[in-house]
């Protein structure tokens, strides 16, 4: 008997769990830890047992496994072997004579013992430990208990004084609750809760999984750890095996230990629930009136079952959602072909949905059927009409499987057709499979070159590991001029996204725009002619606008290309490149109904990660953070790559939400885009960090963190400072980290290229940075002068958010020397633009008193600290690091750094020498 194998890492995201409880056994001298199958019980057990032996109790730990209940008495023996011998001589002889026959023979006939004298002994063991130190009983796999040992516990530990605590943890799956009634009525009951995407992402990162792949994989396993690192295993031995490549929207692969997992969460369903729980499986929309009318009667009560073993949730409105996408899965590899086929057959029935009627009849036969293949085929054109082109791509392959053998060229028509949904869907394993399927026939070179298209556009960030799909799609394409621009076209947006190279860019795009000109294909013109406008303004050529408005006098793209890669699409951008806000703002309006109706994911993302950005610019955080949660919701469903929406997310919290949550949305992305090769949201989530360290007053690491997003846009030659405003945050951290001369330096250079280029906005921000470095070189005069006339500037901008900003400057440098009401002035008007645009962190930072100022000294600002700040502030002022600290106090880094960014702001400090600074002097006063 011992602790169960293969068990998940639940210390990510569960130190605030531990926590809990400790407050229940605190409370209560008695907890119950529950949780399903791999949700991380096992790893909270370990960490509260490891903190009371480090308290010195005793730690006494019972981890039955499986076959171990049907053993009787397998629990108290082991518990006894566990016990030190010295506990045993108190015990009277009837009492010892129990122990040891049960200690030896285990497996015995249990008619000759003494049970009364085996329960006084097991409680007599406990109180004559308890008697020396406190002991701690934990109970792990508690479900897994033997009858008789739960009976002697429960006995035992009734008689047992306050110093001994309980926890049990258990997983109840169906079976009936052990662990509440061995500890008695009024435990408390504490639930292990899924991991959220972060912590999912947190996950594989420390097991050396692609982090780009956690909105997937989150979804796939509901949060629970084992699931999520089984999946995670699974996909990257298949991307092994696919050279190395695993795309983030490939169909997560539930094999081996993933679906072993799967397995033994969907155990706790009784058959009956099985059955309509495999219905709801292959349902596209599963609600408890559907599973009904396809034959099960008793839907609600068998779901009721599966609701409570965690399984499914199940609305008001009687909608069926699995709490894990694997699980709908498992149920359909684990069912045999007839049952599927029945399944179908009575879905096929019960919808109302004729597209979903076609899609299950498809499904319910293997067999060649010329007219079923025509009736899905126009099924897939209804889906496109109505933007869903992964369901429409779906579609399209089942047709062509139904398709007999003489309709072969119907066949390969509707191949490459499902092959170019899947691109515009981002369904990277769809357009593969499809495209597989187009090269294993006798196709044109043509209908090769679009289904090798098709893939690269569905591989969306992850372009650097398709060179070998790019030289076949230009060997197919060497006859015809129009095939020929539309590689050319993918071949310049690779060289930008992975390549970071924007003058290779721009001339694969002249050498795009030139083929199409040649095969009359205008839509391709424009593109390639967006594309070279894109470079330009990247480059700092002025003539990138006329190109722009070259490429918005031809015929607007069409479908295969994408708004995102459209003129009228950078046109917004160069708007809010430009800080004329309301126009891009207005055409964006426009353009997102509009994608969405073309069912582009990648389109639609685009859009709304530029309302976001328009909207924070704007001072409209909260709508910006909305359109955020939209845009990471549409990537985590349509399986984008990450990278961009962690960095959408990150800008919104550092500017409207939380620092520490921009700093782990921020982290993500540069995870995934590093593992992407995707140098373009390399830098910008980079930058995002970097925003979030100086904002916190981490001086040093926003430096380091800058210079990287510097080496990162001089290697991809960015000279436009209005694409990526980094410049002036690097100038910020400089001065804070007493480096005011090389500040000075930077924003001069850089000053002299946003005036030549007119960029106004880019020019104001650095001009903050400027005052912030006169006034760390003496010249305060001057610097308050700048800063009041550069917050005048923003206002006339309309960016309040950069308003804000300069008005905490202002009140620092005001500070520096010395004239309180006028620091106090400007950061009062500070607070008020950033409550306006609900940028609530920078409220928070506005509002923290400074040191002396008001009445309050250090010493008051320290009091201001909760018990558990002031726990770790003295260990970081002593000089414990984030992780020292984190083992120290028991809790996650993530829970540290949220508490350290409390602290900061809570003493005006901004950097870990200045905490200890402040400390000291608010001992000193006390």
């Amino acid at each position: 008997m011992g602790a169960a194998t293969g068990q998940a890492d639940a210390s990510v995201g569960q130190g605030e769990l531990v926590e809990a409880v400790e407050r229940a056994l605190t409370a209560h001298g008695r907890a119950v830890l529950t949780g399903p199958t791999g949700a991380g019980k096992t790893e909270v057990v370990r960490a509260v047992a490891a903190a009371a032996a480090a308290r010195r109790e005793t730690v006494l730990r019972l981890a039955p496994e499986a076959a171990d209940q049907w053993i009787p008495e397998a629990a108290a023996a082991a518990l006894l072997a566990s016990v030190p011998c010295a506990a045993l001589e108190r015990l009277s002889g009837p009492q010892r004579t129990a122990i040891a026959l049960l200690r030896r023979e285990a497996d015995a006939p249990r008619d000759g013992r003494d049970h009364i004298a085996l329960r006084l002994a097991v409680a007599e063991v406990l109180r004559t430990l308890a008697a020396r130190h406190p002991v701690l009983l934990v109970l792990d796999n508690a479900q897994w208990l033997d009858a008789e040992s739960t009976d002697l516990l429960r006995f035992a530990l009734r008689l047992t004084p306050p110093r001994v605590r309980v926890l049990a943890a258990e997983c109840v799956q169906g079976g009936t609750p052990v662990a509440e009634p061995l500890c008695g009525p009024g435990a408390p009951a504490i639930r292990v809760p899924p991991l959220g995407a972060d912590e999912v992402a947190e996950l594989l990162v420390r097991h050396g999984l692609p982090a780009r792949l956690a909105g997937r994989i989150h979804q796939a396993s509901g949060g629970n750890p084992r699931l999520a690192l089984a999946l995670g295993r699974s996909l990257a031995e298949a991307a092994t095996a696919r050279e190395g490549s695993a795309h983030h929207s490939d169909t997560l692969p539930l094999t081996g230990q993933a679906r072993e997992v799967a397995r033994r969460l969907l155990a706790g369903a009784p058959a009956e629930s099985r059955r309509t729980l495999l219905l709801a499986a292959l349902a596209a929309r599963p609600t408890t009136a559907l599973l009904r009318r396809a034959g099960r009667p008793d839907a609600e009560a068998e779901l009721a079952e599966a609701e409570r073993a965690a399984l499914v949730r199940v609305e008001e409105d009687g909608t069926v959602e699995f709490t894990a996408g694997a699980l709908p899965t498992a149920l359909a590899a684990d069912a045999g072909w007839p049952e599927r086929a029945a399944g179908h057959a009575a879905l096929a029935a019960a919808v109302d949905d004729p597209v979903q009627a076609v899609r299950h009849r498809a499904l319910a036969v293997d067999s060649p059927d010329q007219w079923l293949a025509a009736e899905i085929t126009e099924a897939a054109a209804v889906c496109r009409r109505r933007g869903q082109r992964a369901l429409a791509a779906e579609l399209g392959l089942l047709a062509a499987e139904r398709t007999p053998s003489h309709l072969a060229g119907e066949g390969l028509t509707r191949l490459v057709t499902a092959a170019e949904d899947a691109g515009w869907a981002g369904r990277a394993d769809l357009a593969r499979r499809a495209t597989s399927a187009v090269l294993a026939r006798d196709a044109s070179p043509a209908d090769r070159v679009r289904a090798r298209l098709a893939v690269i556009d569905a591989a969306g960030q992850a372009l650097g590991a398709l060179d070998e799909t790019f030289a076949h799609a230009m060997d197919d394409a060497a006859a015809d001029p129009s095939l020929q621009a539309a590689v050319q076209l993918r071949i310049a947006w690779k060289h930008n996204l992975s390549d970071g190279d924007p003058v290779r860019s721009r001339d694969a795009a002249a050498r795009a725009g030139a083929l199409a000109a040649l095969g009359g294909d205008q839509v391709a013109q424009a593109m390639a002619l967006t594309v070279r406008a894109r470079m330009g303004r990247i480059l700092g050529d002025p003539g990138a606008e006329a190109i722009l408005a070259e490429a918005l006098a031809l015929p607007a793209p069409e479908v295969p290309l994408g708004m995102r890669n459209a003129p009228q699409y950078l046109a917004v951008r160069h708007a809010l490149f430009d800080d004329r806000l309301d126009d891009a703002r207005r055409q964006l309006m426009v353009l997102l109904p509009a994608v969405r109706r073309t069912g582009s994911a990648e389109d639609v993302f685009e859009v709304l990660r530029s309302i976001t950005e328009v909207e924070l610019r704007s001072g409209r955080c909260e709508a910006a953070s909305a359109r955020a949660r939209q845009a990471l919701e549409l990537t985590i469903e349509a399986g984008l790559s990450p990278g961009p929406a962690w960095y959408v997310a990150a800008m919104a919290e550092a500017m409207g939400g939380s620092f520490a949550r921009a700093a782990g949305y921020a982290r993500r992305g540069i995870q995934a885009s590093q593992e992407e090769h995707d140098q373009v949201f390399l830098s910008r989530s980079l930058h995002a960090l970097g925003l979030v360290e100086l904002a916190t007053g981490e001086a040093a690491k926003a430096v380091m963190t800058m210079r990287r997003v510097a080496e990162l846009e001089a290697a991809q030659k960015v000279v436009d400072p209005s694409v990526l405003r980094w410049h002036g945050e690097l100038a910020e951290a400089l001065v804070a980290a007493d480096a005011p001369a090389e500040a000075a330096r930077l924003v001069d250079s850089v000053r002299t290229v946003a005036v030549g280029l007119g960029r106004t906005g880019v020019v104001a921000a650095l001009d903050r940075a400027r005052g912030l470095c006169l006034s760390a070189q003496g010249e305060a005069d001057a610097a308050v002068d700048l800063l009041e006339a550069t917050a005048r500037r923003f206002t006339t901008l309309r960016l309040p958010w950069e308003r804000g900003r300069t008005l905490l400057a202002l009140a620092r440098v005001e500070r520096r020397r010395r004239r309180r009401a006028s620091a106090r002035a400007a950061l009062q008007a500070a607070a008020e633009v950033f409550d306006a645009a609900g940028a609530a962190p920078w409220a928070e930072i506005a509002r923290q008193p400074a040191p002396g100022e008001g009445g309050r000294t250090e010493a008051a600002s320290a009091t201001s600290l909760t018990e558990a700040e002031t726990r770790l502030a003295l260990l970081v002022g002593q000089g414990a690091s984030n992780q020292e600290a984190a083992a120290k106090l028991f809790v996650s880094v993530k829970t540290v750094e949220a508490r350290l960014t409390r602290i900061y702001q809570k003493l005006d400090v901004r950097s870990r020498a200045q905490l200890a600074t402040a400390l000291a002097d608010a001992l000193r006063a006390r």
